[in-house]
C-alpha cells in the first residue's frame, strides 16, 4: 500500500503543524516552571509524552500499511492523553500555573478529537 491511501482529509490537513505548535508550547511552558524536584519528574513526563505525539504522528505520514497507520495514530493518541494529564496536574499542583494551562488543555484535548476522529476514519475506509 503507498502513502498516498493514508493522506488526511482537507479538513484535518493540519494536525501535524497543530502538534508541532502543541510541542513547542509545552517546551516553552516547561521551561518557566520551578526547578524543584517534583516539577522536574513532571517537566520530563510531559517533554516525552508531548515529544512522542509529534514522532509518532510523523511515523504514520510515513507507513506502508493501513494498520501501521492506525497503530502510530493510536499511540500518538495515548501520548497526547498522558500530556493532557501532565499539563492538568501541574494546574491543580499550582494555582500559578492554572492560567497559563488553559490554552495548552484546550489544543491538547482538540488534538485528542482530531486524532480520534483520524483513526475512526481510517478504521472505517473500505480500501
Amino acid at each position: 500500500m503507498s502513502t498516498n491511501v493514508h493522506k488526511l482529509n482537507m479538513n484535518d490537513h493540519n494536525i501535524y503543524d497543530r502538534i508541532d505548535k502543541f510541542v513547542l508550547e509545552c517546551l516553552l511552558y516547561i521551561r518557566k516552571l520551578p526547578n524543584s524536584i517534583e516539577y522536574q519528574v513532571i517537566s520530563k513526563q510531559l517533554i516525552r509524552s508531548c515529544t512522542s505525539i509529534g514522532a509518532n504522528a510523523q511515523e504514520a505520514d510515513g507507513s506502508q500499511s493501513k494498520p501501521d497507520f492506525i497503530h502510530c495514530f493510536t499511540i500518538s493518541k495515548k501520548e497526547a492523553k498522558e500530556s493532557l494529564y501532565w499539563v492538568k496536574i501541574l494546574s491543580k499542583y499550582d494555582n500559578h500555573l492554572v492560567e497559563s494551562s488553559k490554552a495548552l488543555i484546550q489544543e491538547c484535548s482538540e488534538i485528542i478529537a482530531i486524532i480520534s476522529k483520524i483513526i475512526i476514519n481510517t478504521k472505517n475506509k473500505s480500501t
